[in-house]
């Protein structure tokens, strides 16, 4: 297959951009095979210690160092509705492992908070920093070196990222990733943002929205809308780091299970033959930038997908995710970029179709190690079942089910992937199009200053914001206070734009899978606790964010407004802990790096 040439170039170009930090990383990983094989240079004590739990056979194969032992790294809690299911895989892969002569073990746990439960809450600032908190955790569970191949349990939004840059330090091993997949369907969710905008004006109760809410979130399962817990199950699929068609599929459906056990099984072939390392590539990393595009996925990957390709020595850029974008087609249209699910994305063709699609289009790259194997043509395939209750991947998916929510190469949504860089005298932004209507793109409007999202809504309801306006949330990057997720703030400049006004959101804080349908420039850098351009910006100014063109600017001479003192703005960090997180706040890197607390080194005598 001829590969997209404006694609081709990019992944040239990110391979030449990469030379030292790739050769650096898989200099370390080399090393690390060599001088720390799993086990073999453990004491008796070491050994004793790590198998001492264990049974008998188990304790002998351990010991041995003929077969493959598995470690587990979980993100289990039952609190998350998404991680609920999780907790009984262990004993499944246990099983299944033992079945087939091998050994696993719980290497470690990792933190899974979640974003729907601290939205809008303090805890939200902690959420982007359990990312390398996660990481970092993955790293520990592994660094007891008993593990040959390693499987990490995980959905949702920092937390499959962070597992992935934390394996990625043991990348001389292979790793998949094993799902819980999305609850069934409730009430839709064009029904449950209408409940949120009536709350807004008030002409919801509270009681009313919790009912709305719990319809929606009602069962163990990722939440069904299309953000960052889905995306990141979309993307990890396409990456080869999981079995065709996981993703998607049901808590409770049988293939559940078959799909455990067959990950198993794929993971102790992989090892001595390829390796996590071999799986992370620049190739991989650009099929997962067009997913992402293709589908309309969440705007955390602009920052979780560049921290990931940094952790295995690719320095993918923002300029990348834009070009792209120009050339990779809409392919999908899930809320909040269109009314349905996830659920009728997978009824429609899913995962598979939405591959055949993007490799008959030459969108994606085959030159990749994943777990079947070398090229992504079994990716085309959906699991089933036979009638003996055997795993299958029976054929293609050749046609789409539901036109409104996936369609054909040859006939998208829009013949773009929706995400554009925004770029002039207030920084540098990225805005998510896909569910923004093409009038709403070109505003040009004063601007409204807040340092947060209650102060919005206490405007909101003293009924000052009937206007044309573009709403500044500032103080709210990385190091101001960790980067939090502002889209609570969706039904009331929502109800601004159904009133007829010209509304969009400048932040330099997130509004991660959500996004909808006001245009909205996140992630702005410099971040105005850096006193970047943001932070001289005053109520009143005129600011003019056009999405076509990239451009987001202040209309100001340039000399008045560089003249101007920066605003300053401190947050109260006491509760919930986010007193202990001072050192993330103070390491962390910019968005368009990001945000990472984490240097990855740039050649290989520098890793010493």
């Amino acid at each position: 297959m001829n590969l997209h040439p404006v694609i081709a170039a990019l992944t040239e170009e990110l391979q030449q951009r990469s030379q030292g930090s790739r050769a650096a990383y898989l200099s370390r990983m080399a090393q690390a095979r060599d001088q720390e094989p799993p086990r073999r240079k453990l004491s008796c004590g070491n050994l004793a210690h790590g198998f001492a739990a264990c049974n008998a056979t188990d304790k002998q194969r351990i010991r041995l160092m003929d077969s493959v032992n598995i470690g587990i790294v979980t993100a289990y809690n039952d609190m998350l509705s998404a991680h609920q299911p999780l907790g009984d895989y262990p004993s499944l892969i246990k099983q299944h492992a033992s079945e087939l002569g091998s050994t696993a073990q719980v290497a470690g746990g990792v933190p899974a908070m979640c974003d729907g439960v601290t939205q809008g809450q303090s805890g939200m600032e902690l959420s982007l920093f359990s990312r390398d908190l996660i990481a970092m955790a993955t790293a520990m569970s592994l660094s007891h070196n008993l593990f040959d191949a390693v499987l990490c349990l995980g959905v949702c939004d920092k937390i499959v990222p962070g597992m992935l840059m934390g394996a990625l330090q043991f990348g001389y091993l292979p790793m998949a990733f094993i799902p819980a997949g999305p609850m069934p369907t409730g009430i839709s969710n064009s029904e449950k943002a209408l409940v949120r905008q009536r709350y807004a004006e008030g002409k919801a109760s509270r009681d009313e929205l919790l009912e709305a809410e719990s319809a929606s979130y009602h069962s163990p399962g990722t939440c069904t809308f299309y953000g960052t817990a889905n995306t990141n199950q979309l993307l990890t699929e396409v990456m080869g780091l999981q079995l065709p068609g996981a993703a998607f599929i049901n808590p409770e459906d049988p293939l559940r299970p078959a799909l455990i056990r067959a990950t198993v099984e794929q993971v102790i072939r992989a090892a001595g033959k390829f390796t996590l390392a071999d799986m992370v590539t620049e190739a991989s990393i650009m099929n997962a930038a067009v997913v992402l595009l293709a589908s309309g996925g969440s705007t955390n990957h602009t920052l979780h997908l560049v921290a990931m390709a940094r952790a295995a020595g690719i320095r993918l850029t923002w300029q990348d995710l834009d070009r792209a974008s120009k050339v990779v087609p809409l392919l999908m249209r899930v809320y909040p970029n269109g009314t349905e699910d996830v659920n009728a994305f997978q009824q429609a063709g899913g995962t598979a179709f939405l591959v055949r699609e993007l490799r008959a289009a030459g969108l994606l790259n085959d030159d990749v190690i994943t777990l079947r194997g070398p090229g992504l043509a079994d990716y085309e395939l959906a699991p089933a079942l036979d009638a003996d209750g055997r795993l299958q991947w029976p054929g293609p998916v050749t046609a789409s089910g539901d036109e409104a929510v996936l369609r054909p190469a040859g006939k998208p949504f829009s013949t773009d992937g929706g995400l554009r860089l925004l770029q002039g005298n207030l920084g540098t932004s990225v805005i998510k199009l896909s569910a923004v209507k093409p009038e709403q793109r070109h505003i040009k409007a004063p601007c409204i200053i807040f340092h947060d999202q209650a102060s919005l809504k206490r405007a909101f309801d003293a009924g000052e914001l009937n206007r044309d306006l573009v709403a500044v949330v500032r103080f709210q990057g990385p190091k101001a206070n960790g980067m939090p997720e502002l889209h609570q703030l969706t039904p009331y400049l929502g109800v601004l734009q159904d009133r007829g006004y010209k509304v969009a959101l400048v932040t330099d804080g997130r509004m991660s899978g959500a996004s909808g349908k006001i245009p909205s420039a996140i992630h702005l850098s410099p971040e105005a606790l850096c006193e970047g351009p943001v932070a001289r910006l005053e109520d009143g100014d005129v600011v003019e964010l056009n999405a076509e063109q990239g451009t987001l600017n202040v209309l100001l001479a340039p000399g008045v407004f560089a003249a101007r003192k920066p605003a300053v703005h401190r947050h109260d960090h006491g509760s919930l802990g986010r007193n202990l997180f001072s050192g993330f706040r103070d390491w962390v890197s910019v968005g368009s790096e990001g945000a990472s607390v984490f240097q990855f080194d740039e050649a290989p005598e520098d890793s010493a």
